[in-house]
């Protein structure tokens, strides 16, 4: 059976080895150019701290895990920056009046990773939705991105994950959806 819950310090050095081992692989089968940077121990250290890594487990071992954070965790990359410009132009219906997205009412969300031997089986959206629950608590809205070229991960966001296409954008000669979620 598989359990959902909050990452603890105990599983940094688990994620550790999950993020060195496959944050490449992943970005390699979308395109073998492309190259990411898997999380330290102290980013994942603070992300347990300070933010939210919900994991997916099976009889202990760690098989999925999303992470959600404040837009101040990745506010010196250029790419967030962006997002960021673009999401005080944008305005949604919650619950039932038009809110404008801010920093204040909507967090990151994303990278998600699930073993491949167990995708296809509906962790996705219980990850997720486990996720929203704690994200709940603290915003109104859920932000990703993702690369227009990862039709998967485009398919189980909009699919699985209830999250809404709100832009469609270009930054650094990649492509990329802007999904939102109210939670």
């Amino acid at each position: 059976m598989i359990n959902y819950r909050l990452a603890n310090l105990a599983d940094v050095a688990p994620l550790l080895v999950l993020e060195r081992t496959h944050v490449n692989a992943e970005l390699a089968q979308a395109d073998p150019s492309l190259q990411g940077q898997a999380l330290s121990s102290a980013q994942l250290t603070q992300l347990i701290n300070q933010h939210w890594i919900m994991l997916a487990e099976d009889d202990g071992k760690i098989v999925g895990y999303v992470i959600a954070t404040h837009w101040s965790f990745f506010n010196n990359q250029g790419l967030y920056s962006n997002i960021l410009n673009r999401l005080a132009k944008l305005e949604c219906v919650h619950p039932s009046s038009f809110v404008n997205i801010s920093e204040i009412n909507s967090c990151q969300y994303g990278p998600i990773w699930i073993e491949a031997t167990y995708r296809g089986t509906g962790i996705f959206a219980e990850l997720v939705n486990a996720l929203y629950r704690q994200l709940s608590r603290h915003f109104a809205f859920v932000v990703a991105y993702i690369a227009d070229e990862n039709a998967r991960s485009f398919a189980a966001h909009t699919k699985y994950a209830n999250m809404q296409v709100m832009d469609f954008f270009s930054y650094q000669q990649r492509d990329y959806y802007l999904l939102l979620k109210g939670v």
